[in-house]
């Protein structure tokens, strides 16, 4: 992969020009190939770089600023339309470059799906590598119809590559029966509902660890989120995910990369997911980047 030219289209609010220079890189994901209801979060990453103009560029929550952290928006990885698995090595390739270099890698989806390669990579470079999963879907499926490369199967991927009892799952509201149950019988942890209470009690236990997250924006209710591929109602609202990322940035993990996906631009005129996946964005950055 070439990473030496910045990127020619909009750029994530701050982006510096070098990625020699650069901490993190933000990178985006472009696919929704294997989607089981609405198509359309391949758009995401753009209209997220897009709408980050309206940010400030300082957190008063952090009290960080986006210049206090050398970060490089590498653009999209040119993902082959209609081909799951073609993209998903050219991600996992992507990403083990990323790491190669020693940088925070910070994705951008697309579905579900494209955070498979990239736990996967994690897990080579991190050996105690724990996963935290934020969503509204379990996503422990083993295949959709007959079709394992699905958005709702790269839980269930990680889970079994590095052990189900290494991955924490946040704001879950709905999944078939097989899938808690699956989750009980090996040791996954599984918090039903909520995120922020569970997740306090949770990091202690993560202290030191590598820890990649990955976050689906439907975790949050579909009123703070309708821009999202499969709504689901009750979820938690853009305040506690917002805390907690914060609550992950002042714990004791080490976290290692994450990512934000299922953002589907054209099913919210208003643009609220947009700009609240934007904001989340710049949260994960200031603070989980020490």
């Amino acid at each position: 992969m070439r990473f030496d030219e910045a990127y020619s289209g909009n750029v994530f609010i701050g982006s510096h020009k070098s990625y020699e220079e650069s901490k993190v890189v933000l990178y985006g994901m472009p696919m929704d190939w294997t989607v089981s209801y609405r198509p359309g979060s391949r758009f995401g990453p753009t209209r997220i770089r897009e709408v980050s103009i309206g940010l400030e560029e300082y957190s008063p929550y952090l009290d960080r600023e986006l210049e206090d952290v050398a970060y490089f928006d590498a653009g999209d990885i040119p993902l082959p339309f209609g081909n799951p698995q073609r993209s998903i090595d050219m991600i996992e390739e992507y990403v083990d470059d990323l790491l190669k270099d020693d940088k925070f890698p910070l994705g951008m989806g697309g579905e579900h799906l494209v955070s498979w390669p990239v736990m996967k990579a994690m897990a080579k470079k991190y050996p105690n590598l724990a996963i935290i999963h934020m969503d509204a879907h379990t996503d422990l499926r083993v295949e959709y119809e007959g079709e394992p490369l699905s958005h709702s199967t790269p839980i269930r991927k990680i889970a079994e590559h590095i052990g189900p009892e290494n991955v924490y799952s946040f704001g879950i509201r709905s999944g078939m029966k097989e899938e808690f149950q699956w989750a009980k019988e090996n040791g996954m942890h599984i918090s039903k509902f909520e995120v922020l209470e569970p997740l306090k009690e949770i990091l202690p236990k993560l202290a030191g660890r590598p820890v990649y997250v990955t976050i689906d924006i439907d975790v949050l209710d579909p009123a703070h989120a309708p821009g999202t591929g499969t709504v689901d109602a009750g979820g938690i609202t853009s305040k506690e995910l917002l805390a907690s990322i914060h609550e992950i940035a002042h714990s004791n993990v080490n976290v290692v990369g994450g990512d934000l996906v299922e953002v589907a631009p054209i099913y919210d005129n208003s643009e609220q997911t947009a700009n609240t996946a934007s904001k989340l964005i710049r949260e994960m950055m200031l603070g989980w980047v020490k």
